[in-house]
């Protein structure tokens, strides 16, 4: 199977940018339809959540982190910002095995681009991450009266995980529409990949025999270099995220090539 030119796969994008906005807009208007708050709740959500682990963790369990900070809340600010940039890649995949399935009428159609339908999936994870982001940004203020100007690199510390976020999208919303059990497959494999991820501790908690496989998970250096430049301050690894972004590219090329090629079988399955 031939791959397909990154510079193709960008060309063929953004010369559908405004469809891509569209059902972006659509797929986040979508989930708060009908509530009494709507787009309040996008909003929120992750200010009930901040609270939660700030609560939780610093008046009930006086957790640390381990960085030697006498801080009661960094603990909940550090797991927060782990857990959200995890949240914005589960939220894409986790969808997207049925992404082709609930969008029948857009396969029946032979001009439609159908690879802007997962598209639209990381759209949305990032428009409901950034969210998350900015609330970080309010309780780091409010709860530690500080902020960090290394967090101007957010956005390129976070453009390795989605790519290759994209790329995943892709593979399992064509995998998808052949395998209907996908989507408990890909439900179980993200649980598992969330435990074996420094969110919910530092990677100085895991036995050294082990720390290998955390290593090999590339998730750890994206939330690893996300905490870096937004709670403590400092510069990423520029060095490890020139490979992150290899590796994205490799995932985005393969998942957009796989999507192209089967995407032909679609009406027959469907």
């Amino acid at each position: 199977m031939e791959l397909i030119n990154p510079v193709q796969i960008y060309k063929r994008l953004w010369a559908n940018r405004a469809l891509v906005i569209q059902l972006t807009t659509r797929d986040i208007q979508s989930r708060y339809k009908g509530s009494l708050l709507g787009l309040f709740w996008s909003f929120l959500t992750p200010v009930l959540m901040l609270s939660i682990y700030t609560f939780v963790f610093s008046v009930v369990f006086e957790a640390r982190w381990g960085t030697g900070s006498g801080s009661k809340v960094e603990f909940a600010l550090v797991l927060f910002c782990g857990l959200n940039t995890f949240t914005m890649l589960s939220d894409a995949v986790g969808r997207s095995t049925t992404v082709i399935l609930s969008n029948v009428n857009y396969v029946k159609k032979v001009v439609f681009p159908l690879e802007v339908l997962p598209l639209a999936l990381v759209g949305s994870a990032i428009f409901n991450g950034a969210v998350g982001y900015l609330v970080l940004l309010v309780g780091m203020a409010t709860l530690m009266g500080t902020l960090h100007w290394t967090a101007i690199f957010l956005p390129i510390v976070l453009l390795p995980l989605l790519i290759m976020a994209l790329g995943v999208t892709w593979f399992f919303a064509s995998t998808g529409v052949y395998i209907r059990d996908m989507g408990q497959v890909v439900g179980v494999c993200l649980n598992v990949l969330m435990f074996l991820s420094p969110i919910f501790y530092p990677l100085s908690a895991i036995p050294a025999e082990l720390q290998g496989i955390y290593y090999l998970n590339p998730i750890t250096y994206v939330v690893e270099d996300v905490r870096r430049v937004m709670v403590w301050g400092l510069m990423p690894d520029w060095g490890v995220w020139v490979i992150e972004l290899m590796v994205g590219l490799v995932v985005l090329v393969c998942g957009f090539t796989w999507f192209q090629k089967t995407r032909e079988g679609f009406p027959d399955v469907i």
